[in-house]
């Protein structure tokens, strides 16, 4: 767990298998103490709670749409890649072993600069050492993944160790190091959504801060109407955004993500209700949903997913995913409204900025993404064991 960061910088997709490892230790641990009786029972547990329920109900779903997509079997294997990081979190959870002490916040914090720092001299080098090893793409994008995986992960680490019950000197100067080795990484990379992420993540920090009840109701209106509008948000940003504005943020391919949105929005209004089939994006247009799209816009589905979670989440899982997933977004803000403004701001700063973040950039079901939001919150979560009370989500 505290290694992460410098394995997404090795291997930019190894989140998975991280978190993987580190389940299977804390099973062993609760195998060797005796604690599988526990551990099954919590883990039901949460699987019965409102916010389980409404993930297993869209998970199912997910299975259930493999029926009508047209390549069941890679369908089959985006759901597992989707499914494992959940159950791998779920079982470090309810094995109840994970209780770091501070310092291995610290080590995180260390391996965050630490990773941080490799990245900015593999692009300062030309990647020169990947070069001579031969391994991976030699290009300075690779970097993308775990730019963002150090982003997220910063938020549990600036929280516990700048607000800890001691509030020692040394642990908020490194809290503080940590913070400005993964903003310089972020904003010397290529990646726009760690950019617009990182915005987001401060901006909703401070005013979660100030003012958590407007937070906490801004961040749900504005989760809700984003996954309310994804299918035409194509139409209303091609429509909305000024010319000047796709100049300016021409690196980003800002005018090629619209496009995207449009193409993939023909193919939402073909089945809106079902979707085309979980992992159906990779692909889609070779789905016969691709012959009801315009021929100006059909060749855009061939990029493999459209940049855009809730677009991805409409077109393959439909009205019914988009359901589901909403109302687990809405339980889960409800669960973060019961913290005080102390904790609820990082945890509201996080939700935001990964919900922003997944809205313009990656494939939404990506394992490596799905076992970094897991391990934040795995951290989160930690920091009850840290002597600083209960009052956490």
């Amino acid at each position: 767990m505290v290694a992460l960061p410098l394995a997404m910088w090795a291997a930019n997709r190894s989140a998975p298998l991280v978190l993987g490892l580190s389940a299977a230790a804390f099973l062993a641990a609760a195998m060797a103490g005796g604690d599988i009786g526990p551990l099954l029972r919590r883990t039901l547990a949460g699987l019965r709670s409102s916010l389980g329920l409404a993930l297993t109900a869209f998970l199912a779903w997910a299975l259930f749409s493999l029926l009508w997509t047209h390549r069941p079997a890679f369908g089959f294997a985006a759901w597992a890649e989707l499914l494992l990081p959940l159950g791998f979190a779920l079982v470090i959870a309810a094995s109840a072993w994970f209780k770091p002490e501070r310092a291995l916040v610290r080590a995180l914090a260390i391996c965050l600069i630490l990773a941080s720092a490799l990245m900015w001299f593999e692009v300062q080098s030309g990647l020169a050492q990947r070069i001579a090893l031969g391994v991976g793409k030699q290009m300075s994008f690779i970097f993308n993944r775990p730019v963002i995986a150090c982003l997220v992960l910063l938020a549990p680490v600036a929280h516990l160790l700048w607000t800890g019950e001691s509030k020692r000197v040394a642990d908020r100067l490194l809290a503080a190091a940590a913070a400005v080795a993964v903003v310089g990484i972020v904003l010397y990379s290529e990646s726009g959504a760690a950019k617009l992420g990182l915005g987001i993540l401060i901006l909703s920090w401070l005013l979660a801060r100030l003012l958590p009840r407007l937070a906490l109701a801004a961040t749900a209106l504005g989760f809700a109407a984003t996954l309310v509008l994804a299918p035409v948000i194509g139409q209303v940003a091609d429509r909305a955004l000024p010319p000047v504005l796709y100049q300016q943020t021409a690196d980003a391919h800002s005018r090629d993500r619209v496009d995207i949105w449009l193409s993939f929005g023909e193919a939402i209004a073909a089945r809106p209700l079902i979707g085309s089939g979980f992992g159906s994006s990779s692909a889609l247009q070779t789905h016969p949903v691709a012959e009801q799209v315009s021929p100006p816009r059909r060749w855009l589905l061939a990029v493999g997913h459209p940049h855009s979670a809730p677009v991805q989440l409409w077109t393959e899982t439909g009205l019914i995913g988009a359901a589901l997933l909403l109302a687990a977004g809405l339980l889960f803000l409800r669960k973060l409204g019961a913290l005080s403004a102390r904790e609820l701001a990082p945890r509201l700063a996080l939700f935001a900025a990964a919900f922003v973040m997944a809205s313009v950039g990656h494939g939404a079901w990506q394992g490596w993404w799905i076992a970094v939001l897991a391990a934040a919150t795995l951290w989160f979560e930690a920091g009850r064991h840290l002597g600083r009370g209960a009052e956490h989500g």
